[in-house]
């Protein structure tokens, strides 16, 4: 009996001084409370939970590698990137004079530059996106830099390595960064091949062991190439074959966008930061990594709002938030994973009653039950205030943009969750342009024909045993 009292006060003991850490550690209040309540109300398990998926190595700084060390270079980057933003601001477009301060937000924030004559080519799902891809890459005459949170052995990763080792015969400098926990199955064999033949291929954030630790947080979830500085890719569609919807297979509908001009200019600065912390090497800012010099076939302005583990406050949130405020007539949402948290709930509160249209599109069920339980937690309020949901029939809508009075969009990586927002490495595109913003609100609406508006008196009546579930799984959602 004796032992019994003494592993019940050891184990209470070792619960206070868990729940004293994560009240220490954790910031967000909301996600402070949900951990000490796994920890408490699930023995062992939770403080596992917490220990894995919760506690906060950022103040380890295991990511300052990725700071630009040589100060000369980062200061003429600052430099060029206030005159280029200036000569955006000096065009007086609508969309820029409209967004100017979510512009200022992300350059004072994050030195991420507006810059104007970029040719941008919408590629809505991965048919649209990969023959592209496959032709900037075969046209690379100096670099070609990838960085993929999911990139597998398939068909289209096969036909991305044999130009990649092509190039790189051919004396094209190739960096390769894949995400060490979701492009695992291409670890040994595949990436084995690409250094072998030349490729410089280094993981994300090296895991040893999958199930272990923490590690599964913090992941590199951005999808970017750059080709010769002056051509990039960026969105939502990984590399793998399910993104090709071939006959038979599950409906994957997503969205990417190719940048031409110095639009590109910040996505290479990212890769570069995240390149100097996973190869231990660096990689000064030369001048033949950046495209400076507009396009002739383009004039759209294009800025790259970028967070993660790394960032001082969560980058992308406050963009999300700043870009709801600002929108006057009509807001249309496009996410696989909406756990918005009380920020976005808030923005998005005051927009609907203020009058701006929302729209938002989400699959009708989710690769997570959890996740989706979660997620319908938030109609209600939402439904309530005027705001429309659309649930996605035709499969998995998996793209995560934003429309904003058919004069700005988004196309990016981040989901509207906690996880893109606070753990994982991502990146968004924020094109102020008329024509590319019209484009994507057409596609939203042709997109919404495939989907099941909520009947916003049906969905409150709904029987307590269907509401209680998605109650109890919106308590976890600080954790998803």
């Amino acid at each position: 009996m004796n032992w019994i009292l003494l592993a019940v006060a050891l184990y209470t003991v070792i619960i206070i001084i868990v729940c004293l850490n994560i009240i220490y550690n954790t910031p967000s209040t909301a996600k402070a409370l949900a951990y000490v309540l796994v920890a408490i109300f699930v023995p062992v398990i939770g403080i596992a939970i917490y220990f894995t998926v919760g506690l906060n190595y950022r103040k380890k700084k295991l990511y300052s590698k990725k700071i630009v060390r040589d100060k000369n270079a980062l200061e003429d980057l600052r430099q060029r990137i206030t005159l280029a933003s200036e000569k955006a601001w000096d065009t007086k477009e609508p969309a820029i004079e409209k967004h100017k301060k979510l512009a200022l937000y992300l350059l004072n924030d994050g030195m991420s530059p507006l810059s104007g004559g970029n040719e941008v080519k919408l590629l809505i799902n991965g048919e649209n996106k990969f023959p592209e891809v496959l032709e900037a890459l075969k046209n690379a005459k100096h670099h070609i830099h990838i960085e993929y949170y999911i990139f597998e052995d398939g068909e289209i990763g096969e036909q991305i390595k044999d130009i990649l080792i092509q190039k790189a015969k051919e004396g094209v400098e190739v960096r390769f960064i894949y995400d060490d926990f979701g492009s695992r199955s291409i670890r040994k064999k595949f990436v084995d091949e690409l250094i072998d033949a030349g490729v410089q291929a280094f993981p994300f954030y090296k895991i040893l062991f999958i199930i272990l630790a923490n590690r599964v947080n913090y992941r590199d979830h951005r999808k970017i190439i750059i080709v010769d500085g002056c051509t990039g890719f960026v969105g939502g569609i990984n590399v793998s074959d399910r993104y090709i919807n071939k006959p038979g297979q599950l409906y994957w509908r997503d969205t990417h966008v190719k940048i031409s001009g110095p639009g590109v200019y910040y996505l290479q600065y990212l890769f570069i930061c995240d390149w100097n912390f996973c190869s231990g090497k660096h990689l000064k800012l030369e001048r033949e990594f950046f495209c400076t010099t507009p396009t002739t076939k383009g004039k759209a302005t294009v800025q790259i709002a970028a967070s993660g583990p790394d960032s001082d406050v969560p980058t992308l949130m406050f963009s999300m938030v700043q870009t709801i405020g600002l929108a006057e007539k009509e807001l249309l949402i496009t996410t696989p994973y909406f756990i918005p948290g009380e920020s976005i709930m808030n923005a998005l509160h005051v927009a609907a009653l203020s009058g701006v249209k929302i729209k938002i599109l989400v699959p009708d069920k989710s690769d997570s039950a959890l996740v989706n339980a979660a997620a319908r937690s938030y109609y209600g309020e939402l439904l309530t205030a005027g705001v429309e949901i659309y649930l996605y029939k035709k499969g998995f809508v998996h793209a995560k943009t934003m429309v904003s009075d058919g004069q700005l969009c988004i196309i990016g990586t981040a989901n509207m969750d906690h996880r893109s927002y606070e753990l994982n490495f991502e990146v968004n595109s924020m094109i102020y342009d008329t024509s590319t913003a019209e484009q994507l609100r057409d596609v939203f609406y042709e997109d919404i024909k495939d989907a099941k508006k909520i009947n916003a008196n049906t969905w409150k009546k709904r029987p307590f045993y269907k509401q209680l579930p998605e109650k109890v799984a919106r308590l976890l959602s600080p954790l998803l």
